[in-house]
């Protein structure tokens, strides 16, 4: 098994007043050779946006981007002609392909909303352009694995181009599981949302991530009530790219 770990304080910061970014990999003003990617995922932001402001349209290609609230509500519009609110509880997927101009909003004048950025490199670029969102709140398990997202349109949770399988983790002190990954080649990057617990041979807290591949399976020990965001993705990077 091999491991990559990156602290919580460690990740790139930029706060533009409206906005409050935290940055696992390079992204905009951070840049960090060492901090590019994991695999085929390419963005984690954390992000938290102040009352009624928000990124205005602007434009997306040949990337799979999916946006997990937090707290509060987010607007979506683009281009395709979709006005959409996904909230807490709720997964949001834009295939941006061909090409797709966007725009995201906090709909609320009177709090903040704080959601989760995710950018993953598709399998092949030039795929049509789509939206989808699902709740997530109606499958929620305790001391398991929630399934949110994978390649496959008929399984639990959104899909995307590409063999990727997202999972919360929610588990209360002292419980855990083994994680079987779904492909051989992939890795996992496990993300802290809330709590404490032991990933592998690591104790994580909140906001800290453990990259973990060329392993068939981990284990995961919650240290205190704990909430885990998990990643499966390719590690080799596609033929395009290279």
């Amino acid at each position: 098994m091999k491991t990559v770990y990156h602290k919580a304080d460690t990740r790139g910061h930029a706060n533009h007043g409206w906005l409050n970014s935290y940055h696992t990999f390079s992204f905009a003003g951070y840049q960090n050779p060492e901090r590019m990617n994991f695999g085929v995922l390419r963005v984690l932001n954390d992000d938290t946006v102040t009352q009624g402001m928000g990124f205005g349209t602007h434009p997306h290609r040949d990337m799979e981007i999916i946006s997990i609230p937090l707290e509060g509500d987010l607007e979506h519009k683009d281009s395709m002609g979709t006005i959409a609110v996904i909230q807490k509880g709720e997964i949001q997927v834009m295939s941006a392909g061909t090409g797709v101009m966007h725009s995201e909003y906090n709909k609320n004048k009177d709090q903040a909303v704080k959601f989760l950025q995710i950018w993953v490199f598709p399998k092949e670029v030039g795929v049509e352009p789509r939206y989808d969102q699902k709740s997530i709140k109606q499958g929620e398990k305790i001391n398991g694995f929630q399934q949110i997202l994978s390649p496959n349109k008929n399984d639990d949770g959104v899909w995307i181009h590409q063999d990727a399988w997202f999972n919360l983790a929610n588990f209360t002190k002292g419980n855990g599981k083994n994680y079987m990954l779904n492909k051989k080649g992939n890795g996992v990057y496990a993300f802290v949302l809330k709590g404490s617990a032991k990933v592998g041979d690591r104790i994580l807290n909140e906001r800290d991530g453990l990259g973990i591949w060329d392993t068939q399976s981990f284990n995961i020990e919650a240290v205190e009530d704990t909430e885990i965001l998990l990643m499966e993705v390719p590690m080799e990077l596609p033929s395009y790219l290279k």
